[in-house]
């Protein structure tokens, strides 16, 4: 019976892992390139975005108008006058017309591993192949003749100079009415601008207007495409908690609005976002949508706050913060009892804004593995380094229950030969074969299932590793040693083609590309897997012996295509688990087969050559 129960468990959870396989990586990757093809064969044309007359009782921003020409970024960034901005982090600029944020590079981060590869672009103008910038300032009220500034507006820089962290800028708007507008605009030392606009009435009637603020992006953006990860429009609104939407989601809905308080909004990526973080007790009505500009679909997300009435001869003023950059844990902020990663989280007092990191439904376990992956790296400073060490720590943890599991496992080959003496007695009765084992295991206090608890263990571990892996910007371009550069990238080499001795990418090769992709790091994650299978005697059963025997093959090619840290961490915790349960099982006096099993491997037994005739 156990041997049976075994076998079914091991084909269940080869099973699962194989549909969890097709349907978290492999049906993602698919619809990622198909994503990307779309992408490149829609040319993203620019967009702007223009005022029009406010709704009535309901004004709010509008959506981006079409427009025909595209240009270079350098092309479209030299085409207006701007104000330079330069930090530790970023560079780029701001534009007069418009007083827009739409220059963008976050110097920190490339595109690849190369140092000198270019650095990450966040931002970028109309006029562009991919628009994408943050916008402020207001709409007038229902039936009113204010001009206010809009996307044309020539703004003038009062003074001169860079934004910088030590140097805010200032930039003035007369309407040659009665209004002049004044934007104060500054940036810390990483991913966060404060915005103050001011609003001067000369003229001899109060006049009503809305503070909006908006983050739009033309164009679909290639996606990771994993469920496990969200991409889109996302916000924290108020007391309706988190909203999600993918960008298929969005052109699903075109358009969704929300009131609350005390809220954020914006646009996230795999590892940068933009987001829009309002006074925590402005009253907002804000929009998630989608729209067509032309051909080209655009996303917004923005919000409208409550009305301000400036009086004859007097200022009216708000205040407004826009995050963009990278979605680093010290810098967003991460909530963990007794942990102190408080970030523009805590800083600003803001409502779940470490949710801008997408540590998934199993936050209470992604967020300590994250934890523990920093804080080792900050002692080794090498991230590689750091998962070998909390996988010792965690069979550290898990170590008096795995004793048990192993020690079970050993009584359990000790009492190998009652069993095989069992089945000669009652060949055809398996009621009473069973019945005769469980007494066997209850007498020697033997856990049938037992052996499957090491591995039921290590599957939250597991699964917690890979979402930190991926998706957290600190393991993005983490070397550990020699040809390992990325760990959250696949390993770069390949077998068949003598990894790189042979001029050729086997990965390319049609239909079998993605099968030949096959790296050292998850051949040697195959091996100690297979260590470990050999670890026990031969399955008596046939079915069972081959799925024991083709498990690890399985394994190895499946988890070629996975982060490198996550083989890594697998074969450490299979060398770990070898050497643990040898240990048990000598100190319960039972023989440790492992080479014996490997020798068999590669010999043919006795028994299973054709006997000589005479």
């Amino acid at each position: 019976m156990s041997e049976n129960r075994n076998t079914i468990i091991a084909i269940v959870l080869s099973a699962l892992v194989l549909i969890a396989w097709q349907y978290f990586y492999n049906i993602p990757q698919m619809e990622k390139d198909r994503a990307a093809h779309q992408a490149q064969s829609e040319l993203a044309k620019s967009q702007n975005k223009s005022q029009t007359e406010a709704a009535p009782n309901s004004p709010t921003p509008a959506q981006p108008a079409a427009e025909t020409a595209v240009v270079a970024r350098d092309a479209a960034i030299a085409s207006k006058p701007r104000v330079k901005i330069s930090t530790p982090r970023l560079s780029g600029s701001l534009s007069l017309t418009g007083a827009r944020i739409d220059d963008l590079l976050l110097t920190k981060y490339r595109e690849t591993v190369d140092p000198a590869s270019p650095a990450i672009e966040l931002f970028s103008p109309s006029g562009t192949a991919n628009p994408y910038y943050a916008e402020f300032g207001w709409v007038p009220a229902t039936g009113s003749t204010a001009r206010v500034p809009d996307k044309n507006t020539a703004w003038v820089q009062e003074g001169s100079g860079a934004l910088t962290q030590s140097t805010p800028v200032t930039l003035k708007y007369d309407n040659g009415e009665g209004l002049t507008f004044r934007r104060s605009i500054s940036v810390d030392e990483h991913y966060l601008f404060t915005i103050k606009d001011e609003v001067t009435n000369a003229g001899s009637a109060p006049v009503t207007l809305y503070p909006f603020a908006l983050i739009s992006r033309h164009g679909t953006p290639a996606v990771s495409g994993y469920y496990i990860l969200h991409e889109g429009l996302i916000g924290f609104l108020g007391d309706q908690k988190l909203q999600e939407y993918t960008y298929k989601k969005i052109d699903e809905a075109k358009s969704v609005t929300f009131n609350f308080t005390n809220g954020w909004l914006g646009i996230t990526d795999k590892y940068w976002a933009a987001a829009l973080l309002p006074d925590t007790s402005a009253r907002l009505q804000a929009r998630f949508s989608s729209d067509l500009a032309g051909s080209v679909r655009t996303y917004q997300t923005d919000y409208l706050e409550d009305a301000r009435t400036i009086p004859a001869g007097g200022t009216g003023s708000v205040n407004t913060r826009l995050f963009a950059g990278a979605k680093e844990a010290g810098v967003v902020g991460l909530n963990f009892p007794f942990v102190e990663l408080g970030g523009y989280n805590k800083q600003l007092g803001l409502n779940h804004f470490d949710l801008l990191i997408d540590w998934g439904w199993f936050h209470f376990i992604t967020k300590p593995m994250f934890l523990a992956l920093d804080f080792f790296f900050h002692v080794f400073g090498n991230f590689g380094v750091a998962i070998l060490v909390v996988t010792v720590l965690v069979k550290l943890i898990f170590f008096p229950l795995a004793n048990k599991s192993y020690a079970s496992m050993a009584k359990m080959k000790a009492v190998q030969p009652q069993i095989n003496a069992l089945k000669e007695r009652f060949p055809d009765d398996k009621m009473k074969l069973q019945q005769e084992m469980m007494e066997i295991y209850k007498k020697e206090k033997i856990n049938p299932i037992s052996g499957c608890l090491p591995v039921l263990l290590q599957i939250p571990v597991f699964f917690s590793l890979y979402k930190v892996l991926f998706v957290t910007i600190e393991m993005r371009h983490a070397p550990f040693f020699s040809w390992i550069k990325d760990l959250s990238a696949p390993d770069p080499t390949h077998i068949f083609n003598l990894f790189g001795l042979l001029p050729y990418d086997p990965s390319v090769v049609p239909l079998l590309g993605p099968y030949l992709a096959l790296g050292a790091w998850p051949i040697i994650m195959g091996i100690t897997m297979w260590f470990q299978m050999k670890l026990n005697p031969t399955p008596p059963d046939p079915t069972q012996k081959i799925i024991f025997d083709w498990m690890p093959v399985i394994f190895t090619f499946m988890l070629a295509s996975f982060p490198a840290g996550l083989v890594i961490y697998w074969a450490w915790n299979n060398t770990l688990s070898v050497i643990q349960q040898s240990y048990i099982m000598r100190r319960n006096g039972v023989k440790v087969e492992l080479f014996d099993n490997v020798k068999s491997t590669f010999r043919r037994k006795s028994s299973d050559k054709p006997a000589k005739t005479t």
